[in-house]
């Protein structure tokens, strides 16, 4: 365990990158925060390091990826289709079912020590929806939890509801990676393909649908400077 909890995260917008390699980098941040906590936990002279935190922005080309508890069922479109429609199928370690990613789309990826912060899942989730919760009610939208599902969605309890944000995440010694992914100006019809999350009777939707209006590249910039705003603040934290 580490003596001090350290609050502050080193932020690195990755831009455009393909999944697998951003999931490598998340993958040895990762450890390398581990091997720090197991150093110190094996210390015998009581002198901890603290280990570090990372806030990583990033948007993926078309990707479906499948959870580790997720039903390969979710998956509508076979090979042929999604070669025909640019995209591909991975398979990965995160909790949660299927989720799509790709352009115009925003994913935020912490990974935090979690001992840092508070060693709890449920809050650690509730946290992140809470972010993205009051970042898009700067644009006027109210964002809701949904009982039993993660996520941002809107108009809960009413047969128009539709999710705006996904979340799924996996944690190791209380180490997080993975996270969440704000749709912007995502094409929605990729959704077609799959049972997004494996929530059959609900649909997704994005900024753009919802306020009519495509961001730009710097309105996406504010956007970004928005989160990281609110990240500070649901997580007492500080972002370099």
């Amino acid at each position: 365990m580490t003596a001090t909890q350290n609050k502050v995260l080193e932020f690195k917008d990755l831009g455009l990158m393909d999944y697998q390699t951003a999931f490598d980098y998340q993958e040895n941040l990762m450890k390398s925060i581990i091997e720090q906590k197991l150093k110190n936990r094996d210390r015998t002279d009581g002198i901890f390091e603290e280990t570090p935190n990372y806030l990583l922005f990033v948007e993926h080309p078309h990707v479906y990826t499948l959870g580790k508890s997720g039903d390969e069922h979710n998956m509508l479109a076979n090979a042929k289709k999604l070669k025909e429609i640019d995209a591909f199928f991975v398979k990965t370690n995160r909790g949660g079912d299927i989720t799509y990613h790709g352009f115009g789309q925003l994913v935020g990826y912490p990974i935090i020590d979690l001992d840092n912060f508070k060693s709890d899942i449920h809050v650690y989730m509730r946290n992140l929806e809470e972010v993205i919760i009051r970042t898009i009610a700067e644009y006027g939208l109210k964002g809701e939890r949904s009982e039993g599902e993660t996520g941002v969605w809107l108009d809960v309890g009413k047969p128009y509801a539709r999710k705006i944000c996904a979340l799924g995440v996996k944690t190791s010694k209380w180490v997080t990676m993975h996270g969440f992914a704000l749709n912007v100006n995502t094409d929605l019809k990729y959704f077609d393909y799959i049972i997004a999350c494996g929530i059959k009777d609900k649909g997704v939707t994005s900024l753009k649908a919802e306020l009519e209006k495509e961001f730009s590249l710097e309105e996406i910039s504010e956007l970004k400077n928005k989160i990281k705003t609110h990240f500070e603040e649901v997580f007492e934290a500080e972002i370099n």
